[in-house]
């Protein structure tokens, strides 16, 4: 019998009680990483490469160490933990739902896993390069009554239960008298995970979370004091390690989400800035943005070179098996995503924004679907999901690497079409007259010399990462000099 089969015939409120005990859950967690070995790298069902397997295993140990860890010294509350387990292990990683088994069987895909939703464009800070081009003047927010119904809709069409929050800052959310707290209740049998710029995490707002329980805060970071408050504004890292302390008070697990720069990759992957987010302040997970150039005052300059982000791809991994943190770049861990996950790609999301456009992505800002337009016309969002436009996305997507076996398989550590492949999203975004989501967007698009840098920028990090990709993950090396990640 699978060992999630014999977890799934235990109630939640046993796993939980089960759970609080150490040695129940060291027992648990051997079990489950003898499990993750044999799912990724004995079976291997989708054949996929073996160093990608292992790799793809190893960050899941990490996640299953760091929150075991987290549960040891108290870092997660009672009520917190209860719902982690109902919702986030019970319903999103041990329990395929009836609707994900019919979906699957009516269109012969699994259906996205999630939805990113930027419910408001309202900020109270004004940070330099943001995607968004958010600020404290901004009144774009999605209506209460619409938010909740996207929410409602993807559980009941494709027994989705994940929800990521952008913004914006969500904590400004407001639309007829309610706010994400709204949401977050009446969508007690979801988890979410918001991206914030914490400066708003008071105690009162951290004990609200903790008595909830269905949210982790993913809070942006830019490195430490310096590198912070010059993007984000002075005096802003004291008020997030603020947050921080509020929530790990409250026993709310909370991740961080820094943005690497040209300026700032070498400080983000630095010894120092792993010790201090994950060692003493307590993060159980985190994010890595690169810098992409379609927001606030877009500058190619602002992006890492293509040598940094070689570097910090060789940080990464060496954090991940040294330091054994869950620590994911958006694009460097392309291998374990196994590719692109944005416009709906099975396990993967789309996006949607304040004004209810919905894009591939919010880093890939083009769109041609709008859910109010979509729900006035009776439709659902899988008419969105099946869109020529984001169904042409998932075929680029498959045929570089998703679906592809070891042999044809394309360089996932360059895996964004719109960032590492910027010619063919071009081409896509003419080809069904993709409009922009904001001015930005469309400077971007109507200016040759980005295209052109874009394009080139791609090329480059594609070259110099080539011989790594090969060697570490396609195994294209001296057999007997061929070792898999530490730690198996």
């Amino acid at each position: 019998m699978k060992f999630s089969a014999i977890w799934k015939r235990v109630s939640p409120d046993v796993i939980n009680f089960l759970l609080r005990y150490d040695i129940v859950r060291r027992s648990a967690l051997r079990k489950a990483e003898e499990k993750l070995y044999e799912n990724f790298v004995v079976r291997n069902e989708d054949d996929r490469p073996p160093l990608i397997q292992e790799a793809r295993c190893l960050m899941l140990k990490n996640l299953l160490h760091t929150v075991n860890a987290a549960l040891s010294d108290g870092r997660i509350a009672p009520e917190v933990f209860r719902a982690v387990v109902n919702n986030f292990i019970g319903r999103i990683l041990l329990q395929e739902e009836d609707r994900t088994r019919e979906f699957h069987q009516e269109h012969g895909v699994y259906p996205p896993a999630f939805l990113t939703i930027s419910p408001t464009r309202k900020c109270n800070l004004f940070c330099t390069g943001c995607y968004a081009s958010s600020s404290a003047g901004d009144a774009e927010t999605l209506g209460y009554d619409i938010f909740n119904r996207i929410i409602r809709e993807k559980k009941e069409l494709w027994g989705s239960y994940f929800n990521v929050i952008s913004g914006g800052e969500p904590l400004l959310y407001k639309s007829g008298g309610k706010t994400l707290f709204d949401i977050l209740e009446e969508n007690s049998d979801c988890y979410f995970m918001m991206y914030t710029n914490s400066t708003l995490i008071t105690k009162q707002v951290a004990e609200r979370m903790a008595g909830l329980g269905n949210i982790t805060p993913a809070i942006s970071v830019e490195g430490f004091e310096k590198e912070t408050d010059t993007r984000r504004g002075r005096g802003v890292f004291r008020r997030i390690v603020s947050a921080m302390e509020n929530l790990r008070e409250a026993g709310v697990p909370f991740g961080i989400s820094a943005t690497a720069t040209r300026l700032n990759a070498e400080s983000i992957m630095s010894d120092e800035f792993t010790d201090f987010y994950f060692n003493k302040m307590g993060a159980i997970y985190g994010w890595v943005f690169q810098y992409m150039p379609i927001g606030r005052s877009i500058t190619i300059d602002l992006m890492i070179t293509p040598e940094q982000r070689l570097a910090l791809f060789r940080n990464e991994q060496r954090m991940i098996k040294e330091s054994r943190v869950f620590l994911v770049d958006f694009w460097n861990g392309g291998p374990y995503s196994l590719g692109c996950i944005s416009a709906g790609r099975p396990g993967g999301y789309f996006y949607i924004d304040w004004n209810g456009n919905m894009a591939p992505c919010a880093f890939f800002p083009y769109y041609l679907s709008n859910i109010h337009d979509i729900y006035r016309e009776g439709r659902t969002l899988n008419d969105v999901l099946f869109s020529p436009y984001f169904e042409s996305i998932r075929d680029w997507q498959n045929g570089y690497g998703y679906r592809q076996p070891a042999s044809k398989m394309d360089n996932l550590i360059v895996p964004c079409m719109i960032r590492d492949h910027f010619e063919d999203a071009y081409g896509v975004i003419k080809q069904y007259g993709a409009k922009p989501l904001d001015n930005n967007a469309e400077q971007a698009l109507g200016d040759s010399d980005y295209r052109r840098r874009m394009a080139e920028y791609g090329k480059d990090v594609k070259a110099i990462t080539q011989e790594l990709w090969e060697q570490e993950f396609l195994g294209l090396q001296d057999k007997g000099n061929n070792k898999g990640p530490e730690g198996f």
